[in-house]
């Protein structure tokens, strides 16, 4: 019997190195009593760890539908053995994006241990600097199939519908496969919407470190275990996450970072991500309640930003289809799920693209709106540069 590190260990990390590199545990939730599961694992660079989430769910006519995979270790294999053994085997693993390739890097060993089971791609597939066939990357030849643009001519129609979204970019396209499970009235998104939770989920409180280390106020701090240093770790991997530089953090020179340390280490409070020294301004909580708080799904600011205003009318209209669906959670493949949502909130979490949005939302609380433009104000300038580079388009349609 393998150790349980062993067991947790994802061997081929190193063609995608992010935290937590090779030790990847594996958390099973039942959603749905004996219908729908959720597989988490921690994910991100940088000590910015979040969730990254499979979901499975049992096939009326006997079997087991995967959505978006993740890294599959044997603690990973085993867990879903389990549910084979009770409910049938792996019949389709579903891979619902194009550019994602913390997703996509998985899928191919994913469906060597279910070697039985049908791989249905996202259309659009490409990867960079190489745009390379999926099976050079992985996925098996004879089993790999791409979903038709018409979910009735997919094998499992009777029991899921789903809606493809297709954004053209300079490098490639934006892909993202939204799943409805009928009889659950259950939503499967990958990275088009979130909610982000008040509290760190347990995937990531089985490894403290990087909330801690999110924590500190100095680089030289060592901080002790307690819920509120937890929380405020979490928090703060939350902005780092979306925004990549929140507007509530003070950047320094190095040389200022390395004279505090020297002359008065007890009382400096920068810290620093290698030779990136910061400080957090006292008020960064209202940041994070600029995007916890909401009452509807979160887009989150890269691709409000970078992404859905390349096409944004063929972003409303695929919004607007999915509305007309009847649904009542949304399991996306990252932080909080299930998200209880009304196909008029998700509708709505797209208002953004509208030059008159419809009335009655509330995408945040009073005045936190312009929080959050702050906070995406290094994402804003980010684009300028790529739009410089010809890597990405000028906004059109809208302002």
């Amino acid at each position: 019997m393998l150790s349980k590190k062993k067991e947790q260990n994802w061997n081929l990390w190193f063609l995608l190195p992010l935290y937590p590199y090779q030790q990847r545990p594996t958390l099973r939730q039942e959603v749905i009593k004996d219908t729908i599961w959720t597989f988490e694992q921690p994910h991100g660079l940088l000590y910015a760890v979040v969730p990254i989430r499979m979901t499975i769910i049992k096939l009326n006519t006997g079997g087991l539908l995967v959505y978006c995979p993740i890294a599959p270790t044997p603690e990973c294999v085993n867990l879903v053995r389990e549910l084979e053994n009770q409910h049938g085997k792996v019949k389709y693993i579903i891979h619902s994006t194009s550019s994602g390739l913390e997703h996509k890097i998985f899928v191919g060993p994913f469906a060597r241990y279910f070697s039985t089971a049908e791989v249905w791609s996202a259309p659009s597939q490409w990867s960079f600097p190489i745009n390379l066939p999926l099976t050079w990357l992985g996925f098996p030849r004879q089993r790999t199939k791409i979903l038709p643009l018409d979910y009735q001519e997919s094998p499992f129609a009777d029991e899921f519908q789903y809606h493809i979204l297709d954004i053209d970019l300079s490098q490639g396209s934006f892909v993202e496969v939204a799943l409805l499970h009928k009889s659950s009235k259950t939503l499967l998104v990958t990275d088009i919407v979130i909610k982000i939770p008040q509290y760190p989920p347990k995937i990531i409180e089985l490894n403290l470190f990087p909330l801690l280390f999110h924590a500190r106020e100095s680089a030289l701090d060592n901080l002790e275990n307690t819920e509120e240093n937890r929380l405020k770790g979490w928090q703060r991997i939350c902005l780092f996450a979306l925004y990549f530089r929140p507007s509530m953090i003070e950047t320094i020179p190095l040389k200022q970072f390395i004279q505090e340390a020297i002359n008065a280490p007890n009382r400096s409070r920068a810290n620093y991500f290698g030779l990136y020294p910061f400080r957090w301004q006292q008020n960064w909580q209202k940041s994070f309640e600029a995007i916890a708080n909401r009452e509807i799904p979160l887009v989150a600011p890269i691709l409000e930003t970078l992404i859905l205003p390349e096409a944004p009318q063929s972003v409303i209209n695929w919004a607007t289809y999915i509305s007309t669906w009847d649904f009542n959670n949304i399991i996306p493949a990252h932080f909080s799920a299930p998200i209880k949502a009304t196909p008029r909130q998700f509708r709505q979490a797209f208002s953004f693209l509208e030059k008159n949005p419809f009335s009655g939302q509330n995408l945040y609380p009073s005045g936190n709106d312009q929080i959050y433009q702050k906070d995406s104000i290094f994402i804003k300038q980010l684009e300028k540069t790529l739009v410089k580079l010809n890597i990405a388009k000028p906004r059109k349609n809208y302002e």
